[in-house]
C-alpha cells in the first residue's frame, strides 16, 4: 500500500483505543498492533521514510488493514498480545517467544494453592486474569496471603496421607498465615470458604470481602485499636479501586458470538464480534434495510444466521442485547446483565456506533463528491484495471442467498453510469433446483434474466459480475454459452470476502489496486447486491410465500412440511433426525418417505 493509497482511507480511522491489523495481498495476517488512539498510530506507518529495515519491508507488503474498537489501553495491550499468540504474524518478532501475561491460578488438588503463573494447563485448575502486570498480581496475592490463610507447601494433601500423619506444620502456621491443614488442624469446608473470599476478590467481586472489612473496622475501632482499623480502611480502598480484569481477553468466556444492533425507521445496524478462546478475534458490521412491520428481533435473528454462516462460526452460544427466537435449537442465546458478557456486548455496541457514523459520513461524502465527470473518470479507471474492451456504462451483478440451508434465492442489481439503477434490479425465486445448489441456482438465475433480455431485445451489459468466486462462475458462463452470448460482454467472478476478481478459464485471480476508485465501485455493487438479496429474502419468508424444500418431497404436503418445521424448527435439523424421531410428528410412511429423500444412499 502506498502513502497515496493510504491517504484515501485515513479520514475513515477511528480517534479511539483498538487493535489494527495488516494483511498482505493474499490475504494473510502479517503484523498486530495496538493504539491509544488508532488513526494516529496506524498513520505513522505511511507519513514518512523509516530507517528501521523491518518497518519498511512491513509497509511494503501491507494489502489491507482492518481494526477492533476497544474500551482502553489495556484492553488494546492485551487482545493485541492473545492474536500474537494465535495468528503468529511474521512482522510481530517481540512478541513471539514464550513469555505471556500473569494469571493466578487456583490449583486442582486437596486444598488448593493460590499461586501466580504463566502457562494454563488444563488440568481443571481454576486460571484468573490475564492481568497486565505482574507487579500487580504479587501485590494482590501478597494481600490475600496476609487476610486469607492459606497454604503454601507444595506437599500432597490427600485424605490418606493426613490420616496417616505424614506431615508437621511448618513456620508458615506458627506466623499464622496457615491454618495447619497438614495436620487435620483446618477443615476442608472452612478452607474452602477461604477459598471463595479469595474467589471474590480476584473475578471483582469486591462488595462482600469489602463488606466483612467493614465490619472487622467497626469492631477494631470500637475497642479502640484505631491503628488497626486504619489499616483495614486502607485495604478497603485499595479493594475498590482494584479493577484489572478485562472483558476483551478472558478464557473464562470461552467460545461464544456477540451481536448487538442499532437501528432506525429505516435501517438496522447489526455488529458481530467472534471469540474463541475468549479472544475477540473477528469483527463484522452489516447494514440491513429495515421494513416498517419488522421487530428488532426478527431483524437481528436474520443477521445472526446470516453472518454465521458467512463466517462459517460453528460457537453454539450466542450473545444478545434482548431475548429473541432463533430456529436452531442447537444453539444457546444469552442476554447478559453484567459481567464479562455484558462488556462484550457493550463493546459490540460501540463497534456498531462506530460504524453507523461512518456510513453516515461516507453517505454526505458521496453526495457532494460525486459529479457526472468524477463518474465517468470511475468507469475509465474500472475498464483499464480490468482490461474491459468496453466503458462499463452497464454493470450487473448477482448473488445466492440462503436461510438455514433452506429458501433459496437469487437477486440482480443494474448500475448505469456508475449509479444504482433501481428501477432495473431484479429477484428471483428459483424454481429448478432441489435443495440448496448455489451453482445450479446461479445457472438458472443467468439463464432467466439474459433469455429475458434477448427476447425483448433490450441492451446487453458491458460488464457482468457473479457474486461467490470460480464455481458460480463457471455456471453462470454454461447458461450464457447455451444462449450463445459467449464473447458479448464481460463476465467475471468475485470471490467472497476476498475482493479477488476472477476471469473465465484464469487459474489465478486478478487483483485490483488497494482503495482505488474501481476496488470502491465494485464493493460498492456487492454490497448492493447482498442489501437487495436480503431485503427480499426476508420479506418473503416473512410473508411465508417460499416452497420449502419439505414440499419437494413426492407425497409430502404443505401441511405436513409446516408440521414438521413447527416441531423440528429447520430443514437442516429434520435432515439429521433419525426416520423413527419423524414418525413421531408424522406417522411411519410419510416418515419413510422423507427419510428415504434425504438418504438416498441408505
Amino acid at each position: 500500500m502506498t502513502s497515496e493509497e493510504f491517504q484515501q482511507i485515513n479520514p475513515t480511522l477511528p480517534r479511539q483505543p483498538g487493535i489494527y491489523k495488516y494483511f498482505e495481498a493474499g490475504g494473510k495476517l502479517i503484523y498486530v498492533g495496538k493504539a491509544k488512539d488508532l488513526q494516529k498510530r496506524i498513520s505513522s506507518y505511511f507519513v514518512k521514510n523509516h530507517d528501521n529495515y523491518k518497518t519498511r519491508k512491513l509497509v511494503e507488503n501491507i494489502h489491507h488493514i482492518e481494526f477492533t474498537i476497544v474500551d482502553s489501553e489495556q484492553d488494546a495491550f492485551l487482545l493485541e498480545n492473545s492474536l500474537i499468540k494465535q495468528f503468529q504474524p511474521k512482522f510481530n518478532i517481540n512478541l513471539k517467544d514464550d513469555k505471556s501475561y500473569p494469571y493466578i491460578v487456583i490449583k486442582n488438588e486437596p486444598f488448593p494453592r493460590v499461586f501466580l503463573t504463566r502457562r494454563l494447563i488444563r488440568d481443571g485448575s481454576e486460571y484468573l486474569g490475564p492481568f497486565t502486570g505482574v507487579g500487580k498480581v504479587r501485590e494482590l496475592l501478597e494481600f490475600v496471603r496476609n487476610h486469607i490463610p492459606l497454604r503454601t507447601c507444595g506437599l500432597n494433601l490427600s485424605e490418606n496421607n493426613i490420616r496417616k500423619g505424614k506431615f508437621k506444620v511448618c513456620l508458615e502456621y506458627h506466623l499464622g498465615n496457615c491454618k495447619g491443614p497438614c495436620e487435620a488442624l483446618q477443615t476442608e469446608a472452612d478452607y474452602r470458604e477461604g477459598l471463595q473470599q479469595v474467589r471474590n476478590i480476584l473475578k471483582g467481586n469486591l462488595t462482600p470481602v469489602i463488606q466483612r472489612f467493614r465490619e472487622e473496622m467497626t469492631r477494631l475501632a470500637g475497642r479502640m485499636e484505631f491503628e488497626a482499623a486504619e489499616q483495614l480502611r486502607k485495604k478497603i480502598v485499595e479493594l475498590q479501586a482494584y479493577r484489572a480484569k478485562s472483558a476483551v481477553v478472558n478464557p473464562r468466556t470461552g467460545n461464544v458470538d456477540v451481536f448487538s444492533l442499532l437501528s432506525d425507521e429505516r435501517q438496522a445496524f447489526v455488529n458481530y464480534l467472534m471469540v474463541l478462546n475468549g479472544t475477540v478475534v473477528q469483527t463484522q458490521t452489516i447494514t440491513l434495510e429495515k421494513k416498517l412491520e419488522e421487530t428488532d428481533e426478527e431483524v437481528l435473528a436474520f443477521a445472526i444466521a446470516h453472518l454465521r454462516e458467512k463466517l462459517q462460526s460453528i460457537n453454539r452460544q450466542i450473545v444478545v442485547p434482548f431475548p429473541l427466537s432463533y430456529p436452531d435449537p442447537e444453539i444457546t442465546l444469552t442476554v447478559p446483565r453484567g459481567g464479562d458478557k455484558k462488556q462484550l456486548l457493550e463493546l459490540s455496541l460501540k463497534n456498531a456506533a462506530y460504524f453507523r457514523e461512518e456510513m453516515r459520513k461516507q453517505k454526505m461524502l458521496r453526495l457532494e463528491k460525486k459529479d457526472e465527470t468524477a463518474q465517468q473518470k470511475v468507469l475509465i479507471d474500472l475498464q483499464h484495471d480490468l482490461q474491459l474492451p468496453a466503458l462499463p456504462v452497464h454493470i450487473e451483478c448477482f448473488d445466492n442467498s440462503n436461510f438455514q440451508g433452506s429458501f433459496p434465492v437469487s437477486a440482480c442489481v443494474v448500475f448505469k453510469d456508475g449509479m444504482p439503477s433501481k428501477k432495473d434490479y431484479r429477484h428471483f425465486n428459483i424454481k429448478s433446483v432441489t435443495g440448496i445448489d448455489d451453482f445450479a441456482s446461479m445457472k438458472e438465475t443467468v439463464y432467466r434474466r439474459y433469455s429475458r433480455l434477448l427476447k425483448e431485445e433490450q441492451p446487453l451489459p458491458q460488464l457482468v459480475i457473479i457474486d461467490g468466486g470460480k464455481g458460480q462462475l463457471g455456471a453462470a458462463m454454461e447458461s450464457l454459452e447455451s444462449l450463445g452470448l459467449s464473447g458479448r460482454m464481460t463476465v467475471v467472478g468475485l470471490a467472497k470476502n476476498v475482493e479477488e476478481v476472477f476471469f473465465p478459464g484464469d487459474r489465478e485471480s486478478w487483483k485490483l489496486p488497494y482503495e482505488s476508485e474501481s476496488l470502491r465501485l465494485i464493493r460498492r455493487i456487492r454490497d448492493e447486491v447482498h442489501r437487495f438479496g436480503i431485503t427480499f429474502h426476508r420479506n418473503q419468508r416473512s410473508r411465508g410465500t417460499f416452497r420449502n424444500e419439505l414440499e419437494a418431497i413426492p407425497g409430502i404436503g404443505k401441511t405436513t412440511a409446516e408440521q414438521l418445521l413447527k416441531a423440528f424448527r429447520s430443514v437442516k435439523h429434520i435432515r439429521e433426525l433419525t426416520q423413527r424421531e419423524i414418525a413421531k410428528e408424522t406417522g411411519s410412511r410419510q416418515a419413510r418417505l422423507i427419510w428415504d429423500y434425504f438418504h438416498p444412499e441408505g
